[in-house]
């Protein structure tokens, strides 16, 4: 049996017991529940074409708006580790009034980091680790967000798992910087090349670089860009 379907049933026995829930935000020296929309249960969203894919499935309400200075970093933290291979990004959403209030509706959302592949041997950056933080930009405008987390288990070819979380923020001394936005649902496709690869037979040699055709033995040697828009940095 080759390695590489080894790797693939190991993924798949492993799934049902490695799901996880991104439970906590970090920001400086507090790490608090409370501004998260907490998920109802750790099971991945799997219709990214649904408005689950904003918040997760009908979240538990934040207590808090947690305040958080433009330039300075923010986390979040799992109840688990990354079991699952997969990229994984986090993104702001612009609320249109409080962050309390918006269901995450509307072209308000703007990536600000990403976790990619490497390569020799192949995995995704973000694996077996438990926390991820960004630093908000400095040119943010100023106002209160939703700072969404998502990573993608690709460990099942073709039925992408969807680990989202989100807190509520409340950005402080903030810039004018205008970024670009899209909608969610609406801002990767589910049939996008870096949802669908197979990352097990053929192991990819590239996950950056997206040329959207055919995925076969040899397209995969070209590769797939971490699905969304581009990161935003201010």
């Amino acid at each position: 049996m080759k390695f590489s379907t080894v790797l693939g049933l190991a993924a798949l026995a492993h799934s049902a017991s490695a799901h996880y829930i991104w439970h906590s935000l970090v920001t400086g020296s507090i790490e608090s529940t409370a501004p998260i929309r907490q998920p109802i249960n750790n099971s991945p969203v799997t219709d990214i074409t649904s408005s689950d894919a904003r918040c997760n499935v009908s979240p538990s309400p934040a207590t808090a708006t947690v305040s958080v200075a433009a330039g300075s970093t923010v986390g979040f933290r799992l109840d688990n580790t990354l079991y699952h291979q997969g990229p994984a990004a986090i993104y702001l959403g612009k609320a249109p009034g409080t962050a309390a209030s918006w269901d995450g509706s509307g072209a308000n959302w703007f990536k600000i980091a990403e976790w990619g592949a490497t390569f020799n041997p192949f995995g995704f950056t973000d694996f077996n680790l438990s926390y991820l933080e960004t630093t908000i930009p400095a040119a943010t405008p100023s106002g209160e967000y939703l700072l969404r987390i998502e990573q993608t288990g690709l460990h099942v070819a073709g039925a992408p798992q969807f680990y989202i979380s989100c807190a509520q923020i409340s950005i402080t001394g903030g810039g004018s910087g205008s970024p670009s936005k899209v909608s969610i649902p609406g801002y990767v496709s589910a049939s996008d090349p870096g949802l669908t690869v197979n990352i097990y037979d053929p192991v990819p040699t590239a996950y950056k670089v997206c040329n959207v055709v055919a995925l076969t033995k040899v397209v995969l040697t070209v590769g797939c860009q971490v699905p969304g828009p581009a990161v935003w940095r201010g």
